[in-house]
């Protein structure tokens, strides 16, 4: 469905499904994999959490895949900025950009100093926030000021 919302622009219609713009590719399954392995690390997390388990170094290490994933959601999204239309606020999909990149170190490095069962918490909120911010970034994508 956001990819429909791609596609239309306030009443007007956007290229087809091959010529959208790599900002509306933010609404793809790149976007759909990142929600789903942040939510599954995120049940992990809070597992490890309710077990009393500090976080791990592979617990760490995930959560370091999941910031990679999100460094290319992010990566498209610039790129997207420059090649075809832009959100109608541009200035608050950039903060959404800068803060959703920014998340999962602090979250992994908050977590590393904390070396108890809330450092695992902290991995899964973490976890948790990411889907938000990856959700609002489709939301904001998926309004072209175009």
């Amino acid at each position: 469905m956001p990819t429909l919302l791609c596609k239309i622009s306030r009443g007007r219609k956007l290229p087809a499904q091959g010529h959208l713009s790599n900002l509306c590719r933010v609404n793809g399954p790149l976007s759909v994999a990142t929600i789903v392995v942040a939510l599954l690390l995120a049940a992990w997390y809070f597992l490890r959490s309710a077990l009393d388990r500090a976080p791990s170094r592979l617990d760490l290490l995930t959560m370091g895949g999941l910031s990679a994933l999100v460094a290319v959601l992010v990566v498209v999204a610039v790129i997207g900025l420059f090649d075809g239309p832009r959100p109608s606020d541009t200035a608050t999909f950039g903060g959404y950009l800068i803060t959703t990149i920014c998340f999962a170190p602090v979250t992994a490095w908050l977590a590393k100093m904390e070396p108890t069962r809330w450092g695992s918490l902290i991995l899964g909120v973490g976890a948790v926030v990411l889907p938000v911010l990856v959700l609002r970034l489709q939301q904001i994508a998926s309004v072209t000021g175009a």
